[in-house]
């Protein structure tokens, strides 16, 4: 189901949820913190994980207003001081569990606790970051899900190559100083020269910083792989219309940049993270601790590819790549 569909399914049908699932939680009203990693009321996509998530844990039996509450807290800028004040703000609120998306954020969070349960929805690397002490056992008050292995970035560079045979260069944008980026460059160096491509990365930390580095990069036969992070997750539109007022085909980590314009994006179900999560929050609430539960992997990959976008671009997408699609924009 897209976003969109979800969207309207939410605003427009009445689900009732079965008496036993409502009986079995406690009598006392929960609170459950919400710090997400974009502003909600401006992003599409971060309204609908955040729908995803509570629709989910209704459907477990956590009905809003009459056993749980929630509490949120979001920035729109890569501000650590931000970050810090948001997790201060809500661990001082006392709630029993906090989800979260971002690896600032979640840093932010275990500055301020390390007794109150954390359920992170997305991160590529925790056990890098030092968030929790291994997948099988994360240990501490920290657990969640994983967005992407660092070899899954050797899959963009082959399907830029297969959208786009003359490829023979690919700027990748990565974040700036970012650990998660030197892990997914890593990958990609290993893979490019069997693809008959040179990588070169293009390190940013404001929108500036991207205009300048893609138009320097622009000439023919050049692409752009687009990496997970901060500066992507908050400048896709920008990064969108610069690929596109460079005819440069790019490859991106989740769909809602080939909703928004882009060529083609290769990455994780993002509302499936999301329900997964619900999932260890209902677990926590019922009394299961953080350190018990593993970080998984996601369980589903999404390839979306947008015809009307490599039209203007003029490829021809190849037809065993459109078969493998799971969305087509046309």
């Amino acid at each position: 189901m897209r976003r969109r569909e979800f969207i309207t399914l939410l605003g427009g049908a009445a689900v009732a949820w079965p008496i036993a699932a409502r009986a079995q939680q406690a009598d006392r009203m929960r609170r459950i913190g919400v710090l997400a990693g974009s502003a909600q009321e401006n992003d599409p996509a971060a309204q609908t994980d955040l729908a995803v998530f509570r629709q989910t844990l209704q459907q477990l039996g956590w009905i809003e207003g009459r056993n749980v509450r929630y509490e949120h807290r979001s920035r729109s800028s890569r501000s650590v001081d931000l970050a810090r004040r948001n997790a201060a703000e809500l661990v001082a609120l006392d709630p029993d569990v906090i989800l979260v998306q971002g690896a600032v954020n979640v840093e932010a969070l275990q500055r301020a606790t390390r007794t109150i349960p954390i359920v992170f929805a997305s991160l590529t690397d925790p056990v890098g970051a030092g968030f929790v002490e291994s997948l099988a056992r994360p240990g501490g008050n920290t657990t969640g899900f994983t967005s992407f292995e660092y070899g899954l970035s050797a899959k963009w560079v082959e399907l830029l190559k297969e959208v786009a045979p003359r490829v023979t260069r690919a700027g990748v944008v990565r974040e700036q100083g970012s650990s998660v980026g030197i892990g997914l460059w890593a990958s990609m160096q290993g893979a490019a020269p069997s693809q008959g491509m040179e990588l070169r990365p293009i390190g940013a930390r404001e929108a500036s910083d991207l205009e300048r580095g893609i138009a320097a990069f622009a000439r023919e036969n050049a692409g752009l792989i687009v990496t997970v992070g901060g500066i992507a997750i908050r400048h896709r539109d920008l990064i969108v219309t610069l690929a596109e007022r460079h005819q440069l085909p790019a490859v991106y980590p989740f769909r809602y940049f080939v909703a928004s314009g882009g060529l083609l994006s290769y990455g994780p179900d993002n509302i499936e993270q999301y329900r997964r999560a619900a999932g260890y929050v209902d677990r926590i609430l019922k009394g299961e601790k953080p350190a018990d539960l593993p970080v998984q992997a996601p369980t589903k990959y999404e390839l979306a590819i947008n015809l009307k976008t490599a039209k203007a671009l003029g490829l021809d997408v190849p037809p065993t790549l459109l078969a493998r699609a799971d969305e087509v924009i046309e």
